[in-house]
């Protein structure tokens, strides 16, 4: 069981180590949890694309049944956030979902989603890690019902009430990365009058041999057929299809900072409320809620302090750099499906670039980047610990005005630039962020970050 471990997202691990047995083990403790908690509802259990995935959900809902939970399984691998709104929209316990994300395809993982349907916070997933053990099912007469429930059509229906968009006319180039938006995601922009040409839109366990990350480096073709073809908007989601990346004509691949920025500003238009970003997100943001009366909550990385804080604050919009994103509305989990309805509708109304162009001409120009530094998982603390005693009073000649510690430090800069060291959840790395008002500024601010990091390693 100590193989088994919890981090940002759930538990995700390579085949050797993500097997059956353990993932069964990981059934009886949500089991456990759930009936701790007095839940005797039912509960859902979905999964990925991935050539495993399907059978250890089977075996998530045959350890869960076996508690007397009746157990609700897609008809198909569906998204991360169909999941999460199942559970809303059936009054269900919870859910299991089977995924890995963005990881190469030897990899697997298993996320509890509470019954909130938004990310589950740590004082749950300590106390499922707490009660990991081996199945103990009941008698067989005292199982629940597993039965197949259709998850694509709910959600569907809820993010065109949502949205309203109405996309007749705009053609919208749609990769799937081989992930389980196929037939979601490019269904949803169809329904609701896009025309959609589709890449990577076929099943594929090994995603045509790269990780299904939304990033620049993957999303070649997208960004062709949107720089170079006749698309208005390009969209695509990871492997879950939780994430979301867009491409425009005149920028390509868009920083999700500058899609976070359009896509409240859209919002704005018809309705009023702050925003949520993490510490690792543009402050764009808060001069967009300034300029609109409103307010900009800063939370550490990871979308469970998105949704924490978007209930806090009855927020608007909340999302983070990464791609993650929901609306006051709808669950509070990160939605690559919704998102990309919402990013067409906002292309339909004005075009992406020009929305881009305008906010920078009212707000200032923004250019941000990220590099990664290796650094063992017992290390990250005491480099922490480290720079605390390292921080240096100018980065780049410009005065340190102000360091946040919410996640790691921030260095709030007197020319507004600013310059974030925090320790990766999901990798033996640290991440060094960088914001400033143009590209070379960002280049230098992350150089000055790495030789401050490096030989505390």
């Amino acid at each position: 069981m100590d193989q088994i471990s919890f981090g940002t997202d759930g538990w995700r691990a390579t085949l050797d180590t993500f097997t059956d047995d353990r993932v069964r083990i990981v059934g009886q403790a949500v089991a456990d949890h759930l009936r701790a908690a007095g839940h005797d509802e039912p509960v859902a259990v979905g999964y990925d694309a991935r050539e495993t995935s399907e059978g250890f959900a089977e075996s998530l809902a045959d350890v869960l049944s076996g508690n007397g939970f009746d157990v609700l399984l897609p008809e198909r691998d569906v998204p991360t956030p169909l999941v999460a709104y199942a559970i809303v929209d059936n009054g269900l316990a919870g859910a299991c979902m089977v995924t890995a994300s963005h990881n190469p395809p030897e990899y697997n993982g298993v996320k509890f989603i509470p019954s909130d349907g938004a990310p589950a916070l740590p004082d749950v997933t300590e106390d499922v890690v707490a009660r990991l053990a081996e199945p103990d099912l009941l008698p067989e007469a005292e199982h629940g019902e597993v039965r197949r429930h259709d998850f694509v059509t709910p959600h569907a229906e809820a993010a065109r009430e949502l949205v309203g968009a109405d996309l007749d006319g705009l053609t919208v180039a749609y990769d799937a990365m081989h992930g389980c938006g196929r037939g979601v995601t490019d269904a949803l922009l169809e329904a609701a009058g896009a025309e959609v040409r589709r890449l990577r839109c076929d099943r594929d366990p090994t995603f045509g041999g790269k990780p299904p990350e939304p990033n620049a480096e993957h999303l070649d073709e997208l960004a062709a057929a949107v720089t170079d073809g006749d698309a208005d908007l390009g969209i695509a989601n990871d492997g879950d299809a939780d994430r979301i990346a867009v491409c425009t004509p005149e920028r390509g691949v868009l920083d999700a900072n500058l899609f976070y920025a359009a896509c409240y500003d859209r919002l704005l238009e018809t309705d009023a409320g702050p925003a949520v970003r993490t510490v690792s997100t543009t402050f764009l943001v808060d001069r967009i809620a300034e300029a609109h009366g409103q307010e900009a909550f800063e939370t550490p990385v990871g979308f469970k302090w998105v949704a924490e804080a978007m209930k806090e604050h009855d927020a608007l919009f909340g999302g983070e750099e990464s791609g993650g994103f929901s609306v006051r509305g709808h669950v509070r989990e990160k939605d690559g499906v919704l998102m990309a309805l919402l990013a067409a509708a906002a292309a339909a109304d004005e075009p992406f670039d020009a929305r881009v162009d305008r906010l920078i001409d009212e707000h200032g120009a923004i250019a941000a980047g990220k590099v990664s530094i290796d650094c063992p998982d017992h290390r990250k603390r005491g480099v922490l610990d480290d720079l605390e005693d390292h921080i240096p009073d100018a980065v780049c000649g410009h005065t340190v005005a102000k360091v946040v510690t919410l996640d790691g430090f921030k260095l709030l800069l007197e020319n507004g630039s600013w310059l974030l060291v925090r320790p990766s959840g999901t990798e033996p790395k640290l991440r060094v962020y960088a914001e400033a008002d143009a590209d070379e500024r960002v280049t230098a601010l992350l150089a000055e970050g790495r030789e401050l990091v490096e030989p505390l390693v």
